[in-house]
């Protein structure tokens, strides 16, 4: 029974691995040590179209804190259609199937665009509601 119980809990405290547009999967963790920012978009969105090139911009920086633009399709758009909107968008950071905002522990985003600033140790940081430049995300962190 012990031993039953023991793989329940470890079963339980896996951390999940989510999906990623392009076919690939990952872990939030991969990127613990690092500034994440959740970006919620959707195509009818249109401050969400303008704030595409800004957080292409923080995906592609190289200098100063090391950062990871991750996105999500607020109308949960799966498959090939996803792929195609994506590269219809222009987005250049990897765009996540399954919304982390149950794990990490952040409310569900209401309004677009909204992004969700991860600390380097894996906590919520900051809530950013409306459209951002590069600009004012660095000053948030």
């Amino acid at each position: 029974m012990f031993f039953l119980a023991l793989l329940c809990l470890a079963g339980c405290s896996k951390e999940p691995s989510y999906r990623v547009a392009d076919g690939s999967q990952m872990k939030l963790s991969e990127l613990r040590g690092n500034w994440v920012l959740i970006n919620y978009w959707a195509d009818w969105c249109r401050p969400c179209r303008e704030e595409i090139p800004e957080l292409n911009v923080l995906h592609q920086r190289q200098e100063g804190a090391p950062m990871f633009v991750l996105g999500v399709n607020f109308d949960y758009l799966e498959g090939q259609e996803l792929i195609d909107l994506v590269d219809e968008m222009g987005i250049e950071f990897p765009v996540l199937v399954d919304d982390p905002q149950v794990i990490v522990g952040y409310a569900a985003a209401e309004v677009l665009p909204t992004t969700v600033i991860i600390s380097p140790e894996g906590k919520l940081h900051k809530v950013l509601i409306g459209p951002q430049t590069a600009e004012t995300i660095e000053a948030s962190l």
